[in-house]
């Protein structure tokens, strides 16, 4: 954890313009959950907000709607199993933080644990809109901290030094692919 930096919050949607998967961190009344999330995107720069969608039959929709907040952290390519399982389980059937042997930090801003060994974190706030989150399953959320491993991002740029620290993007039944190599082009 020592290799993390604050991002700027009016720069935090770089942390998630390449569409990785993400791991969702809730918390309410002392209890928490941690969860798998492909549907996340951010949405402005000023004040950053994003939007996280979460299925109504989810443990982790109950803490988000008692707090109004939640961590979004990156995994790297060495999380990729233990992203699968969050994302297999149900928090409601039994502490998976336990039972998957995950270890934790405390976010900055917000009532919630993170899991350690991730190369982002965006803490976050809900902005109540009660028609999107009943309706499509969609939370608006405001970030009210972000912050990157500076060995893969820095200076508003994602940049890998090696494998084990790239994010991944989740496909379907397991299988994931790594984030690939930045190039970059000139206008004109």
């Amino acid at each position: 954890m020592n290799h993390l930096k604050d991002v700027p919050l009016n720069k935090a949607y770089l942390l998630l313009n390449h569409g990785p998967s993400t791991i969702v961190t809730s918390e309410h009344e002392g209890v928490a959950n941690v969860m798998a999330a492909a549907w996340v995107m951010p949405l402005d720069f000023d004040p950053p907000k994003l939007m996280l969608v979460l299925d109504r039959n989810t443990w982790s929709r109950h803490l988000v709607e008692g707090s109004a907040a939640f961590v979004i952290q990156l995994p790297t390519r060495q999380q990729a199993e233990l992203t699968l399982a969050v994302g297999s389980s149900n928090g409601g059937e039994g502490n998976k933080f336990e039972q998957l042997d995950i270890r934790t930090s405390r976010a900055k801003q917000v009532e919630a644990p993170i899991v350690d060994g991730c190369v982002a974190y965006l803490e976050c706030k809900v902005i109540s809109e009660p028609h999107n989150q009943e309706k499509y399953d969609l939370f608006i959320a405001e970030v009210v901290a972000a912050y990157a491993d500076e060995r893969a991002f820095s200076n508003g740029r994602w940049h890998f030094p090696s494998d084990e620290l790239r994010t991944i993007h989740y496909q379907a039944g397991g299988a994931f692919f790594a984030t690939g190599e930045a190039f970059q082009v000139s206008r004109g």
